[in-house]
């Protein structure tokens, strides 16, 4: 019985069990195609040429446009891919070429944005100014987009950081828009403040800082529960490109005002830039519009400070919208000979009827 007793002292050894290993999570789906989409852009080697003949392909007319957008574009993904491969690189200061697009609603600006962005890759959000305010408690503010660069690349914040937020209406947040002449203050004081002060906080994320990728409201439930503060990711607006839309409709008929051709008297020709051809779509002088001219229709001296890109597209008559049927690459046309292939229909379209739709589409 003793020696039983010993026996059950001593310890239980197994000889020869083999160490678990621990296994390697493999990577998501997501993951590597995240990594991917942020080596394409390590990669990045498109020439201003080759960009404009990506745009040519599905943007009809807009060739100033497609050329200043082109160089912009290449310039500022250079610098992002020396970047990526030089740390050294991203600490360098940089001027971001951030863009300032002038043109009527319907005139393609969102497109051709979208179409850049699918080109490159990159994440691409889309807001309409009118929505933000100065604090971001009513509305949204501007930090608020840099957080949805991080939704749009599903969660990666180093792709997210090289992505292309598009504000359009910007001209909303201008006094000149809203008044009479430019320099005069809106019909409300209060109005034209706020409007300053969200072209103060775009300004903020403008330039270079970091943005936590949580709000911080987001974090109160959890500091009150009793957990610990967390420590949030942040995005940095290094080199996020911003790009900035409007019609500037007042600031329009000011400048044509301004420089459009004067005729008066009997027997005196009008000037072929005053004429407006059957189907043509009426001049815009946008072109002409100077960082004076901005400052007057009411963005803030700083603000338009910090876009050196500008570029006004041109209006778009019913001519040009029945090109862009029957040339465009990503026509709505061809979308419903896919859609009618798809029940073994070959649709057709006549001439004469895109004419008609153009024309009713111009009106």
């Amino acid at each position: 019985d003793d020696d039983d007793d010993d026996d059950d002292d001593e310890p239980f050894v197994v000889v020869g069990t083999p160490k678990k290993r621990k296994k390697r999570k493999r990577k998501a789906p997501q993951e590597e195609a995240r990594s991917e989409a942020l080596e394409r852009i390590a990669r990045f080697d498109l020439r201003p040429r080759e960009v404009r003949e990506h745009l040519d392909r599905y943007v009809v007319r807009q060739d100033d446009a497609k050329k200043v957008l082109s160089v912009a574009i290449c310039d500022h993904y250079n610098v992002v891919r020396r970047c990526l491969a030089d740390d050294s690189e991203k600490a360098a200061e940089y001027s971001k070429p951030n863009i300032l697009v002038l043109g009527p609603s319907g005139s393609g600006k969102t497109y051709i944005m979208r179409t850049l962005a699918k080109l490159l890759g990159v994440p691409f959000v889309k807001a309409d100014a009118t929505k933000f305010t100065e604090t971001g408690i009513v509305g949204e503010d501007a930090e608020d987009l840099v957080r949805s660069l991080v939704e749009q690349a599903d969660g990666d914040v180093a792709l997210a950081q090289y992505g292309i937020i598009y504000v359009d209406e910007i001209d909303k947040l201008c006094r000149g828009e809203q008044g009479p002449t430019g320099g005069a203050a809106s019909a409300g004081g209060a109005s034209a403040a706020g409007n300053r002060g969200v072209q103060n906080t775009f300004l903020k994320v403008m330039e270079e800082t970091d943005v936590s990728v949580n709000k911080q409201s987001s974090m109160i439930p959890q500091i009150f529960l009793g957990g610990e503060s967390p420590q949030p990711q942040r995005i940095s607006t290094k080199h996020v490109l911003f790009i900035f839309s409007g019609a500037f409709t007042g600031l329009d008929a000011r400048l044509k005002a301004k420089h459009a051709p004067k005729a008066m008297g009997f027997g005196i020709e009008a000037s072929p830039e005053a004429e407006t051809a059957p189907g043509d779509a009426p001049a815009s002088f946008l072109k002409k519009a100077t960082s004076a001219d901005f400052v007057d229709a009411g963005l803030e001296t700083e603000f338009i400070g910090r876009i050196p890109v500008r570029v006004a597209v041109d209006p778009l008559g019913a001519r040009d919208l029945e090109l862009i049927l029957m040339q465009s690459e990503g026509s709505v046309l061809r979308q419903y000979e896919r859609d009618f292939k798809g029940y073994g229909v070959d649709l057709t379209v006549e001439r004469d009827a895109i004419s008609a739709i153009a024309a009713a589409a111009a009106e």
